[in-house]
């Protein structure tokens, strides 16, 4: 049984939580603070952690630094900071997804079960090499330029469906759909800040020797080492694992 880590300070939200995840067939673990959800995290090893922002203790960025030193499994903040810069914030600090407060039941399982669903690594396809970089599924890694590092789902996703539509502009819509299934392009801030994540960790920056060029207003392409090039209309982009 899945199990999912549910950190809220609030009781009876807790328990409603609870209750939502349990009734939908997860196995849940919860926290009322940062160190108890730092403890459990050591001890359980959950698919995926629910985050409450403002907690006793350690509070919720403090939680998500800590937990992304230690792994990539998926986070989804849970929060009443309904901000665009909270919500920019939690993205760029290295949440999957961010859903504000009061929520609607549906949508928070629908998206627990897309962050789930990209992270099961029975779902990763077979290695992708070309010149200057491999993609190591079993690792979910990226080797470029003879650097190896590790990725998360998102990113790892992300860089795949780039990487499989070489030369091609893919759009914010695109990526929206492909990598995080939001078909509605609800969420379009976290195609930045996850393209952002990845050239950090390819130790890259936009620029000539940037393999994912940002083609301003349409979305961005994965060129490699050729240089920049005017774009074309693409057509409709390969999907992970299409080759």
């Amino acid at each position: 049984m899945t199990c999912l880590l549910v950190v809220e300070d609030d009781p009876d939200l807790g328990l409603a939580l609870r209750v939502l995840f349990t009734r939908a067939g997860y196995e849940v673990v919860a926290a009322d603070d940062g160190q108890a959800a730092l403890r459990l995290l050591f001890a359980r090893r959950p698919a995926l952690m629910v985050l409450d922002l403002v907690l006793p203790g350690l509070d919720g960025w403090d939680v998500l630094d800590r937990t992304r030193d230690l792994t990539d499994l998926p986070v989804l903040i849970l929060s009443g900071r309904t901000s665009p810069a909270e919500r920019v914030r939690g993205l760029r600090s290295g949440a999957d997804d961010y859903l504000c407060k009061p929520f609607d039941h549906l949508e928070l399982l629908a998206r627990v079960e897309a962050l789930l669903r990209r992270s099961n690594p029975e779902q990763w396809r077979g290695e992708y090499v070309e010149a200057g970089l491999r993609l190591v599924p079993e690792r979910r890694s990226a080797v470029w330029q003879g650097h190896e590092t590790r990725l998360s789902a998102i990113e790892y996703r992300l860089l795949e469906v780039l990487v499989r539509n070489r030369g091609r502009v893919v759009t914010t819509e695109q990526l929206l759909d492909l990598v995080w299934n939001d078909p509605a392009a609800s969420g379009r801030e976290r195609v930045k800040f996850a393209v952002l994540r990845l050239r950090r960790k390819l130790a890259v920056g936009e620029g000539p020797g940037d393999p994912l060029e940002s083609v301003r207003g349409l979305g961005y392409r994965y060129r490699g080492d050729e240089p920049s090039e005017q774009p074309e209309a693409s057509e409709p982009p390969e999907p992970p694992g299409a080759l």
